[in-house]
């Protein structure tokens, strides 16, 4: 049986529970577009009714070109992030690429994400799992599958804070 993992009453990870929507642009382009693009995905699921969890990113780091658009960065980014969660009462998940970044994400995330190509960082996910909120670690595509049982279960080891408390 699969471990449950409860973001909120609406959101729940795992076990027989029924399948939840990770959705939203890839990157923050600006906040008044990333709060259209949370209401109408939040205005589809809620009719649907399908548990949603709102997800974009204020620094995309793995970019092609470094020219590319990267998003708002961490201060604006988040900043953007609360006024969502805050506004339609969603949980937010976005991703952290330093281990600099878990602690103020965490203050203001639901879920941290560790991007595919960072998953084998055990100091970033370490960092991540210390904040107390869920972490989704991507798998990435140059690993098995049964390589993801490695830093996964990291997750779960770390001594966590109680959110709030950080």
């Amino acid at each position: 049986m699969v471990r449950q993992v409860k973001i909120n009453d609406k959101v729940i990870f795992g076990g027989n529970r029924p399948l939840v929507l990770i959705a939203g642009p890839c990157v923050i382009e600006s906040p008044s577009s990333t709060l259209k693009i949370a209401e109408a995905i939040k205005k589809i699921t809620s009719k649907l009714r399908i548990p949603f969890v709102f997800k974009a990113s204020f620094d995309k780091a793995n970019r092609t070109s470094i020219n590319s658009f990267r998003g708002p960065g961490l201060y604006e980014g988040l900043k953007v992030l609360s006024q969502v969660k805050s506004k339609l009462g969603i949980p937010i998940l976005s991703d952290v690429h330093d281990v600099n970044q878990a602690q103020m994400a965490g203050e203001i995330l639901d879920i941290i994400q560790i991007p595919a190509f960072l998953c084998r960082q055990t100091d970033l996910v370490v960092a991540a799992a210390k904040t107390g909120k869920a972490v989704n670690v991507k798998k990435g595509q140059f690993m098995a599958p049964w390589d993801i049982n490695v830093p996964a279960p990291a997750t779960a080891r770390v001594p966590r804070q109680t959110p709030g408390s950080l």
